[in-house]
């Protein structure tokens, strides 16, 4: 057996004295790449979910809705103390909306150019209500909801009468504005 002292390790260009060359530490390790690759990938994704949830969520603040007066027909069309079904296309549709544009309402004619236009929309969950001229009652199919003539509620779980436009008669046309259909929370929109 050699004796002699051992001389010490010689320094690597890292600076350890590992026998063996040290990794460079500005250079990226598999690990640290794929961490980094994953952010990545978790932030398009987030992005690809989340923008479109904010755009729906602000998009009634900066969108206004469009509201305009469309005709339903010359006055003539419907009978004083009758009440008639009328379609208006919607001011807010797409060419892709086909007959889904043609929205309907109830025309009540009172007198002269008194009238009463109603949403066929249910005021409890939105079913289509139907007009029936012998009991004078609009009467909805779907949980039993029942309004006078005037549009008030009679009978049902409907919280209150139907959803009324706003009318005016202009050069002998009935004219309403649409654009919104009335809700709960817009009655009269």
């Amino acid at each position: 057996m050699n004796n002699e002292p051992s001389s010490p390790p010689e320094k690597t260009s890292c600076g350890c004295s590992s026998p063996t060359p040290c990794e460079d530490p500005k250079k990226a390790t598999r690990r640290e790449f794929m961490l980094k690759i994953g952010f990545g990938l978790n932030a398009i994704a987030g992005a690809a979910v989340g923008i479109p949830l904010l755009g729906y969520v602000f998009s009634s603040i900066f969108k206004p809705q469009q509201m305009d007066w469309v005709s339903l027909g010359p006055v003539d069309k419907f009978p004083e103390g009758k009440t008639r079904l009328a379609n208006y296309k919607n001011p807010v549709h797409r060419s892709w909306d086909g007959v889904t544009a043609e929205i309907p309402c109830w025309v009540r004619h009172i007198k002269a150019n008194d009238f009463q236009i109603f949403a066929i929309n249910c005021a409890h969950l939105g079913c289509p209500v139907r007009w029936f001229e012998e009991s004078k009652l609009f009467m909805c199919p779907c949980h039993g909801g029942a309004y006078y003539e005037d549009g008030e509620r009679a009978a049902g779980p409907p919280p209150r009468g139907l959803f009324t436009y706003e009318f005016k008669v202009q050069d002998n046309q009935l004219m309403i504005l649409a654009g919104a259909l009335p809700t709960l929370a817009t009655p009269n929109a």
